[in-house]
């Protein structure tokens, strides 16, 4: 597979322009693409620099199959802004009205949550060190900020490689954590696209590069609103084991599985689940539409990403109407938590570990369907569902 290297000036004068001309800034704000034959279609590729509000200066890049159009984030950990199929919109609307430039995130802010300043993806991770709640020192000073600090670190690397003859196009970042004496950890993140496809495959492999070991978390926070999030919106997903992450989530038990209308004044509900799967090891889960016309489905490979976890925050649209699907190394108790109960993930020095998942997209009842059926063959018949947390999975 060649780098992509139809216009290398094109390329290079975006990442290097800070200050852009007139023209340039056109051209960003409307994401005219390169069109790149392959395989029985072309592909559309951009790349530019924002010139607008809390995203100035940061880059994006737009990628169309014919398909899907997807904006990736290179600066903030390699995330998923939006996408969209047939003019329907995949993603949310966060009151932060993002993207938002990583240095304007406060994620060392005492109150431990300051990454919630930047959060509007519609795919960001979480993680490497951490990805749960806060922890705090006995002095009351951060230990580990809200979900980590890989969402607001810029790619130091990036790539886009096309195969023309398979019609395949990858994108490749390379994304570095890391604190002198403490420890370091490497993201290689791999979005792979197909020419006429709406599906988008992911591959991370985090290192890390040191020679002494570490440990690290990781999670996929995927989150969707309207107009796929609606009242009676389904949430489909193979567990094997259930839990409501507080009072709260045990309050709704009855319909986990089903979303309200934006509701002005709703508290959030989380629901922790250990997934079931194929032979293969792969597990599914689905936000399907009232109507099952519209869903979105994340396939994720249980062998490294073992648990899911429900975010059910169907607030009034102004205060961010939004479900997440979150394959994830644990839960998001704080670390210290986690680590007692053995989910956090150990890396000896040179050690990598692969994370997999895809990201599914529908706009059609036919593909919903298959993924509801599919899903419901994964699902074991002894399932267990909890009314109330379970004491070694829950920080309650």
């Amino acid at each position: 597979m060649e780098p992509y290297q139809t216009n290398p000036k094109w390329i290079l004068r975006n990442r290097l322009s800070i200050h852009p001309t007139p023209e340039e800034a056109a051209e960003a704000v409307g994401f005219v693409p390169e069109k790149i034959s392959a395989g029985t279609g072309r592909f559309g590729v951009h790349f530019a620099p924002s010139v607008l509000g809390k995203a100035m200066g940061m880059e994006l890049l737009a990628i169309d199959t014919g398909a899907v159009r997807v904006v990736i984030l290179p600066d903030r950990g390699m995330g998923i802004w939006k996408c969209e199929v047939d003019g329907i919109e995949f993603g949310w609307h966060s009151p932060v009205d993002g993207p938002v430039h990583p240095s304007l995130v406060p994620t060392q802010d005492s109150s431990g949550i300051g990454w919630l300043e930047g959060f509007d993806e519609l795919l960001v991770r979480c993680g490497m060190q951490s990805n749960g709640a806060p922890e705090f020192h006995p002095n009351g000073t951060v230990k580990y900020p809200l979900h980590g600090r890989i969402a607001n670190l810029p790619a130091t690397y990036l790539d886009v490689s096309v195969d023309v003859e398979n019609g395949i196009l990858d994108v490749v970042g390379t994304v570095k954590e890391s604190r002198f004496l403490v420890y370091s950890l490497e993201l290689q993140t791999r979005y792979r696209f197909r020419v006429g496809s709406s599906v988008i495959e992911v591959v991370d492999t985090v290192t890390n590069p040191l020679t002494s070991s570490t440990q690290m978390q990781m999670l996929y926070h995927i989150n969707v609103g309207q107009p796929v999030v609606q009242a009676g919106t389904s949430v489909h997903a193979a567990f094997k084991t259930l839990c409501p992450r507080d009072a709260r989530a045990a309050d709704g038990i009855d319909g986990w599985d089903r979303c309200n209308g934006p509701t002005p004044g709703y508290a959030e509900q989380v629901y922790f689940m250990g997934s079931a799967c194929d032979s293969t090891k792969w597990s599914e889960s689905l936000l399907a539409s009232e109507d099952r016309t519209k869903g979105l489905a994340v396939h994720f490979d249980t062998r490294t990403l073992p648990y899911l976890n429900l975010w059910k925050n169907t607030a009034a649209m102004e205060d961010g109407y939004v479900v997440g699907l979150e394959p994830a190394t644990n839960f998001p108790n704080p670390r210290g938590f986690e680590e007692k109960q053995k989910r956090v993930v150990s890396l000896a020095g040179g050690e990598s570990r692969v994370f997999r998942l895809k990201l599914q997209p529908m706009v059609n009842a036919q593909d919903v369907q298959q993924s509801i059926d599919r899903i419901g063959q994964l699902q074991p018949n002894n399932a267990e569902v909890h009314r109330t947390p379970l004491k070694d999975w829950c920080n309650t």
